[in-house]
C-alpha cells in the first residue's frame, strides 16, 4: 500500500509538472485564462496583464504564437482592425 501511495503522488506532481510547461496562465483582471503552449517550457508560464500596454504583451513573441492575440479579441480588449495590424506586424507582412 505504501508503494501505491508514492506512486499516486509522483503522478500527481507529474500532471501539476506538466501543466505548468503546456499552459500560459494569463491574468486579465483577476481571473487566469489558460493558453496551450507551442512548446514545453516554463517561459511566461504565469503572465499579469495589469501594468502593461497591449501592444508590449502583442508583441511578445511567444505570447503571440500561442495566441494571445486571439484571447484579446474574445475579451473584447482590441478590435479586429488591432488584430489584423498586430497580427500583419508579427508576421512581417505589409499593411
Amino acid at each position: 500500500m505504501h508503494i501505491l501511495k508514492r506512486i499516486l503522488i509522483i503522478a500527481i506532481l507529474a500532471g501539476i509538472f506538466y501543466m505548468l510547461l503546456g499552459y500560459h496562465y494569463i491574468f486579465i483582471g483577476k481571473m487566469p485564462k489558460m493558453l496551450k503552449k507551442s512548446q514545453l517550457t516554463l517561459k511566461y508560464t504565469i503572465f499579469s496583464t495589469s501594468g502593461k500596454t497591449t501592444q508590449s504583451i502583442l508583441s511578445i513573441p511567444e505570447l503571440w504564437n500561442d495566441g494571445i492575440g486571439d484571447l484579446f479579441l474574445e475579451e473584447g480588449l482590441i478590435t479586429d482592425e488591432e488584430y489584423e495590424r498586430y497580427r500583419l506586424k508579427m508576421t512581417g507582412e505589409e499593411y
